[in-house]
């Protein structure tokens, strides 16, 4: 379900599952366009060579997954603020679920409070967010 105004918002919405492409060949694609081309994003045995357990997804990139997360939900809403969490590494390759739910309204500002998780297939939240969003 999509949101084009703020009356269509309730305390407590859960935002639809959003599950990101966090594959090689994407987030290879958002290294270069970052111009963040580093073996730690874009190559499995080099981010090994710097001793992680694999390519991680970069985290201005999973910045971007909860902004798209937003947009997916209100198209039409202009994204006033993101603080993000990084609690582990997203990494490449694996499945991962991006969670919203409504925190907040405020009609006067017409904004809600989104508060965002991205999880693994392990159920581990790698990535918290809050998100401040003014709709129409």
């Amino acid at each position: 379900m999509t949101i084009a105004r703020f009356e269509d918002v309730e305390f407590g919405d859960d935002l639809p599952t959003f599950d990101p492409d966090t594959g090689m060949e994407n987030v290879r694609r958002f290294a270069k366009a970052a111009q963040m081309m580093a073996a730690r994003f874009t190559d499995h045995e080099g981010a090994k060579k710097e001793g992680l357990a694999g390519a991680m997804v970069p985290g201005v990139m999973s910045q971007a997954i909860l902004a798209a997360m937003i947009h997916r939900w209100a198209p039409d809403a202009d994204l006033v603020k993101i603080d993000t969490i990084f609690r582990a590494p997203v990494m490449v390759d694996e499945r991962h679920h991006v969670n919203g739910v409504v925190t907040d309204l405020n009609e006067d500002e017409r904004t809600a409070e989104v508060d965002l998780t991205v999880t693994n297939d392990a159920g581990e939240t790698r990535v918290l967010g809050t998100a401040t969003v003014k709709l129409p």
